[in-house]
């Protein structure tokens, strides 16, 4: 039987997209389900191991904040953009990747967000407690960072939105804890990195279309990071929107630059 050449076509791309969601969910099997418990709070994290993980054996640690999209309490959205990256760079760069979720009613960094503008308004308070999600996040890194198979001198951070803003919140309360970081289409308190700008590198992502995280916000993040002495990475992708981490996830010295970083011994 002879099918019209649109149908062909139409049944191309379901398959293609059939195919793409099995692999997306093949990756995401490799995180295992975690749950990190302090107190009354619980929060729910994924964990990727170094294939062949053996605790004789020390690997370095990534932490990634996912979006505001990807809140809830699934303990698997939140792994929608990001952890393919990790799974695809497996053999050449063998870590111990986090990513934990945040429920929806609550936000990585401590922010005001007013979405009734276009992008949406942000402004970060310093010098107040910490979100309960951050809180929980710290609490976890502290512990994670005190395994005997965790490289004290390779704890790196990312994300994407949200996590971004989380990326420079958590940098901000705990800079000596982070190797180097890298944040894509997020926002911050550009004062804040008087903290961290020295202290840890980083590599800021942004699409000069986003039209929900005003790309400014990452221009003033780079501009708060050399004013107080530091030097980062910054990407501006002249065609993308909000959806950046698609080029930045595709930058092939991402990774390779991100494990070069290795802390020194003072």
């Amino acid at each position: 039987m002879k099918y019209p050449s649109t149908f062909k076509k139409l049944m191309f791309v379901l398959m293609a997209f059939l195919g793409s969601q099995l692999v997306s969910a093949q990756h995401q099997e490799l995180y295992s389900q975690e749950h990190f418990i302090s107190g009354n709070d619980t929060l729910h994290y994924r964990m990727l191991l170094p294939k062949d993980f053996s605790e004789s054996k020390q690997y370095p640690i990534v932490l990634f904040l996912h979006g505001a999209g990807e809140r809830g309490n699934d303990n698997a959205k939140q792994l929608s953009h990001g952890s393919k990256l990790f799974v695809d760079n497996r053999d050449l760069f063998p870590a111990i990747v986090i990513f934990p979720q945040c429920p929806q009613e609550d936000y990585w960094a401590n922010a005001t967000v007013d979405r009734s503008t276009k992008p949406i308004t942000l402004k970060f308070p310093l010098d107040i407690a910490p979100t309960k999600s951050m809180t929980l996040v710290m609490q976890l890194m502290d512990e994670m960072v005190m395994k005997s198979y965790a490289k004290k001198d390779q704890v790196y951070v990312a994300g994407l939105s949200m996590g971004g803003m989380g990326t420079f919140e958590i940098l901000y309360r705990k800079p000596e804890t982070f190797t180097a970081a890298f944040a894509i289409c997020g926002a911050g308190n550009p004062e804040a990195a008087e903290n961290y700008a020295k202290k840890v590198p980083m590599w800021i992502f942004h699409g000069a279309n986003d039209d929900v995280v005003n790309p400014q916000s990452s221009v003033y993040m780079v501009s708060g990071i050399l004013k107080y002495g530091g030097k980062p990475n910054f990407s501006l992708f002249a065609k993308d929107n909000h959806n950046s981490w698609d080029s930045a996830f595709a930058e092939p010295e991402l990774l390779p630059w991100l494990f070069s970083n290795i802390k020194s011994k003072e």
